[in-house]
């Protein structure tokens, strides 16, 4: 998969979790090159979520 699919794929993920979660700034999805794992775990704080769960939200959609 290449960096255009990702953020492709990212983007249509941004958009369903912050329908799902109202409290989620565009701040809060911001996806940079080598960074996935530091916005998983604000993420996590932010949602008081594990990782796993929210691997299974997003990949729910």
């Amino acid at each position: 998969m290449n960096t255009t699919e990702v953020k492709g794929n990212w983007n249509e993920q941004k958009g369903k979790l912050k329908q799902k979660f109202a409290v989620l700034t565009d701040n809060d999805l911001m996806f940079d090159e080598g960074k996935k794992d530091e916005m998983l775990g604000k993420l996590q704080i932010k949602l008081g979520k594990t990782k796993e769960e929210l691997h299974k939200i997003m990949s729910a959609h």
